[in-house]
């Protein structure tokens, strides 16, 4: 059982989120606290591209969605995160999103972690458990130091570790039928 709590002071809201300065950081709420994260770095976003290079590729043969970088994701007034990358199907986007953010889950998230023990806390744990909680179907913790991927699918308890993917691993998905890439394709140069 987790601890309380013990601040005074109010949780934190959406309203509060978005009064936050433009200073290039990434803010985001989860249960009324706020995590900050600087810029990603040039090979966080160059793992970034190739994931999404790979799910363009696949959706030219299959456009049942679309693979989105670095969209806001409000559940409720106290929890808005911003994961690196997002796929909806078609018919999800027409359900969730409003005033240019999604309103609900995604089938997929997907967090490429950042160097530092509060950001790798935050995707493994915090994260993974919001996301879990809130219904998203799919969620990859993408390790570039370790040049791995983790995948977890929702079951009966909610998101549950599905495997962890290296080299020639290959990354498939219960929402993309026939989605197969090689796990180091993410981390080529």
């Amino acid at each position: 059982m987790g601890g309380m709590k013990t601040s005074t002071l109010p949780p934190l809201t959406i309203a509060d989120l978005e009064s936050m300065p433009d200073d290039g950081n990434r803010y985001e709420l989860i249960d009324g606290e706020i995590f900050v994260s600087s810029a990603p770095s040039f090979f966080h976003q160059s793992v970034l591209m190739n994931i999404a290079a790979a799910f363009l590729d696949y959706q030219h043969a299959n456009p049942i969605g679309k693979i989105l970088p670095g969209v806001g994701v409000i559940f409720d007034d106290y929890n808005g995160v911003i994961p690196d990358l997002v796929f909806l199907t078609h018919e999800r986007r027409r359900k969730i999103v409003g005033a240019g953010k999604l309103r609900a889950a995604p089938e997929i998230a997907i967090e490429i972690l950042s160097p530092g023990v509060s950001n790798e806390r935050r995707d493994r744990h915090i994260k993974r458990d919001l996301y879990s909680a809130r219904g998203v179907s799919e969620y990859w913790i993408v390790d570039s130091e370790d040049r791995a991927v983790e995948t977890y699918r929702r079951g009966d308890g909610g998101l549950e570790f599905f495997g962890s993917l290296k080299a020639a691993d290959a990354v498939t998905s219960d929402i993309l039928p026939g989605f197969r890439v090689a796990a180091e394709a993410f981390f080529a140069d």
